[in-house]
Formats: structure tokens, C-alpha cells, sequence
């Protein structure tokens, strides 16, 4: 199908609330099309998940790779008009990055659990409960539909860096915590 050009910080289209999917669209040729070139998009990106928005589509739908279990290989989700609700007080700080603000990171604050409901890609009603990184790039690309990038939920702007300096200095901070 095709690669779609990435809206980038400071296009309009990243701040709006996106409007809802009609349920009616989702089986329309041109909504499944819209599917593929998201999930291509993201591919090409190498990306981890992609909102409408970020490809100047103001519309409540995502994909994202969902990791799996150990035993399954990776798999492109789609949610249709989702709505995430917090499983506890649970929050976890890691850094982040955007395909909206390529070559930057931050370290963001999110709930570790959430509750998702939504629609898939036929249609079909969907509610499940993600965690860790799962939780973590649902809520990133949720707020996306709602216009709130990722800078918007640092605590701390100090830890805002290009990736290279990221990788040089807070990486390895990282790394050194993983293996205590």
C-alpha cells in the first residue's frame, strides 16, 4: 500500500482531539486501506505504535506492536475510538521518544496498568488489561488522539535529550540499573 508522511512537532493536527471512527466505516475499503498504510507507516518508521494524527489523519485509531507472551511472536494491534482507565495508582517512569519528534527522549511518568476498550479492525468489541511497555505505548498513542504529545507529561524537562546524548549518558544509567 503506501508509506505515510509523519506530521512532526508543531503541525496543528498533533494538538486536536481526534473525532470518533463511525463504527459503520470500519469494514469500508478505504478505512481497511488506511489500516495497512498505518501499519506500514509504523513499520517503516520502525516504530512501536502509530496514531491517525500523526499521519495528518484527525481520527480516534491506532496501532501498535503488541510484544506478546514468550511464546508468541509480535503482533500490529489496532484500536478503534479506544478508552484506557487505570488499573490502580501504579505509576512507572521510563524515557520515550516520538515518531512526531524524531531524535529525542524524555522521561515520562505513566500508570502501569491500564484497561482498554476499543474496537478492532473488523469492528468488533475488544476490552483487555495491558501492562508495563504494552500500558505504556497504549497511553502514549492514546494521548495522541486527545492532542498531548509526550513532552506534556514529563515531570522533569531536564531529562529532555537527542537520542545520541541519550545513548551516550542515560542509557547506560539504564543498562546499569537492569543489571542489579
Amino acid at each position: 500500500m503506501s508509506i505515510l508522511k509523519v506530521s512532526q512537532l508543531g503541525h496543528p493536527v498533533l494538538r486536536r482531539v481526534a473525532e470518533p471512527v463511525d463504527p459503520e466505516q470500519i469494514q469500508a475499503d478505504a478505512f481497511q486501506r488506511f489500516i495497512v498504510d498505518l501499519r506500514e507507516t509504523m513499520a517503516a518508521y520502525q516504530g512501536v505504535g502509530l496514531a491517525a494524527p500523526q499521519v495528518h489523519v484527525s481520527n480516534r485509531v491506532l496501532v501498535y506492536l503488541a510484544m506478546g507472551e514468550e511464546d508468541r511472536d509480535p503482533e500490529v494491534l489496532v484500536l478503534v475510538n479506544p478508552v484506557i482507565e487505570p488499573m490502580g495508582d501504579e505509576m512507572e517512569s521510563s524515557w520515550e521518544g516520538c515518531l512526531s519528534i524524531p531524535d529525542i527522549r524524555g522521561l515520562v511518568s505513566r500508570h502501569s496498568q491500564i484497561k482498554v476498550t476499543a474496537l478492532d479492525d473488523t469492528g468488533q468489541d475488544v476490552s483487555y488489561v495491558a501492562r508495563d511497555f504494552e500500558a505504556r505505548v497504549i497511553q502514549h498513542e492514546v494521548d495522541h488522539l486527545d492532542g498531548i504529545l509526550y513532552l506534556d507529561r514529563m515531570d522533569d524537562l531536564a531529562t529532555l535529550s537527542f537520542q545520541a546524548e541519550y545513548d551516550t549518558f542515560w542509557a547506560r544509567d539504564e543498562d546499569e540499573d537492569d543489571s542489579e
